[in-house]
């Protein structure tokens, strides 16, 4: 009888253990988004394409916001200072991800790095609000600072 409740008891703790890392995903890194990049665009690398639709969790930067009235933020590997959008010479990064939180939760702009957890969206889609136009996002997303 001991033993029966020293197992459930065990495998309700690798139960729980499993339902954390499901709820904070797989992590992803910058690196690891693409293979590829050349006169044809960027090439998505196997690990970005097979945690489509999956919860991924990664590290980084939120630029600062396209359209105050935005539903998005914009993730990027580094800090970036200026607005993209409203400076021609800006270098925007090709590495960004854009950020859908999920209901309820709002952004504020952090200077901070910042971890993102949401379900990984891949291929191009237009937000119709912006016109902004995104190939990598994170939809149903939370965050919170790290550093």
């Amino acid at each position: 009888m001991r033993r029966r409740s020293l197992l459930a008891i065990a495998g309700f703790g690798i139960a729980l253990s499993c339902l954390r890392m499901t709820r904070a995903g797989e992590a992803l890194r910058f690196e690891e988004m693409y293979k590829a990049s050349g006169v044809l665009g960027l090439e998505m690398s196997d690990k970005l394409t097979a945690l489509n639709g999956r919860p991924v969790e990664i590290l980084g930067f939120m630029a600062p916001p396209l359209k105050p009235e935005a539903a998005f933020f914009v993730l990027t590997h580094e800090p970036v200072s200026l607005c993209p959008f409203c400076n021609s010479d800006a270098d925007w990064p090709s590495d960004i991800i854009v950020v859908y939180l999920r209901d309820g939760v709002r952004y504020t702009q952090t200077n901070r790095a910042i971890a993102v957890v949401g379900t990984l969206d891949i291929g191009s889609k237009l937000d119709t609000k912006t016109g902004f136009v995104s190939l990598v996002r994170l939809i149903e997303a939370d965050y919170h600072s790290i550093s």
